[in-house]
This record gives C-alpha cells, structure tokens and sequence, in this order.
C-alpha cells in the first residue's frame, strides 16, 4: 500500500484551476520529487495534500485513508509535517522555542525531549544556537530549524517546499545529504523544487510538472538522462 497517493487532482484558487489531472505516489521510505519551472503548480500541489486548499475534483489518500477534504490539523495528526516554502520561522523566538512550537501536537509533545535530541544530532549547530533568535540566524541555519521543526511533529511523510530557495551551492550539497539520512531514518520525504538537478538525483521517483500536468515520470537517475528534461531544465 501506498503511503501517499494523489488521483485525479484538481486544484486551485478561487475556482480557477492551477492542478489539472495530477497523479504522484509516495511509497513508504521513498523521497519522491515533483520538479517543474516556477508557477508549474509545485506549492499547490503540497498546500491541496497539507488542506490549505480543497481539491475541485480527484482524491488524496495517506495510509489508506481519504484525506482530501480535511482540515489542515486532523491531516497534520495522521502523521504529515511540512517544511514551508521561504522557512517561515518565528524570528523573535529562539532555536529552541521553533522547535517546541514543531511539536504541538499531543502525540510529539509526548516525545518532545526524545525529539529534540534526535534533530540535534542531525543539526549539531542548532544546539549550538539553542537559545539564539531564529532572526539571526544565517540562510542555512534558518533552514535547518525549519526542516528540524518539521522533524519535531515525528512525520510519517515530510513535506518540503523548495527547501534549497536561497542558498549557496555548497550548502545546497549538505541539504541533500541531510535529506537522504532522514529518509535512512525512517522518514519518507516528497519534495518540490526548482532545483532539477540535486532533487533528481536523491529520489527514488521523479514527476515533472508543467503548467500544472505531469509530463514526465520516472526513476530519479532515469530522468537525469532524459533529453527532453536535459534539454528543458538543465541546459543540456
């Protein structure tokens, strides 16, 4: 059984459709990407799965259990976090208050100390900066408690929204690794980006959205070495 499965889906804002006919599986220790040019329709897709928006048409399931329709945090209760796109942290607050806010649901407060020293070791330098303003922290360290604050709800899926928007290359290159080891830790990730290249090469499974229809599916590496994606986003 899928973890994640999206039929049909139909979405937009304000009765105008930016999702048409979408289809995208995540199976359970999988990363999945959704990779596409800006405005393809990547953020509506996560916002139609998370309940920011209600489908026009087509089902969304998780666990074997329809979930489109729901609010946002009966979705969030079954096991769904999400690491926003531009990190949308509380700046006046510390590392460490971000991160109890992650875990404000019953079952992750339970586990919050548990929580807490698990993405610590996953960000040492978070623990360093424990009781620094998230305002001041730099780009990366930012992105960091964001993904570490989606960690806290302890997900089934982690949802992550253009999660290298802004940063160096370098930094871009640790993200990735960062991303591998929570899959290796019993996480599934889907993921959207712009960033075709890094996305396709960690994920089990690729889609490729257009003007918001997929227009290519497949293996992460088999996409890499498609000519038409070559061609289209990574000047080849």
């Amino acid at each position: 059984m899928s973890l994640l499965k999206v039929n049909n889906l139909k979405s937009g804002y304000a009765g105008l459709p930016i999702l048409r006919g979408v289809n995208v599986k995540v199976e359970e220790g999988q990363i999945v990407c959704v990779v596409g040019s800006n405005g393809a329709g990547k953020t509506t897709l996560l916002k139609t799965i998370c309940g920011f928006l209600v489908p026009m048409e087509g089902e969304i399931e998780f666990s074997g259990r329809k979930i489109d329709g729901l609010p946002t945090h009966r979705i969030i209760n079954l096991g769904i976090g999400i690491v926003p796109e531009g990190r949308q942290l509380f700046p006046n607050l510390t590392v460490r208050e971000n991160l109890e806010v992650g875990s404000y649901i019953k079952s992750a407060r339970i586990q919050r100390e548990k929580s807490l020293e698990e993405v610590f070791s996953l960000f040492p330098r978070l623990k360093e900066r424990s009781n620094q303003l998230a305002g001041t922290l730099s780009g990366g360290e930012q992105q960091m408690l964001a993904i570490a604050r989606g960690l806290m709800l302890r997900p089934k899926l982690l949802l992550m929204d253009e999660p290298s928007w802004g940063l160096a290359p370098f930094l871009v290159t640790e993200l990735y690794q960062t991303i591998q080891t929570i899959r290796e830790k019993g996480t599934s990730v889907l993921l959207v980006e712009q960033n075709v290249y890094k996305a396709l090469q960690v994920s089990d499974w690729g889609y490729v959205l257009e003007r918001g229809e997929l227009v290519l599916e497949g293996k992460g590496g088999d996409l890499l070495n498609n000519p038409d994606l070559k061609k289209a986003y990574l000047g080849m």
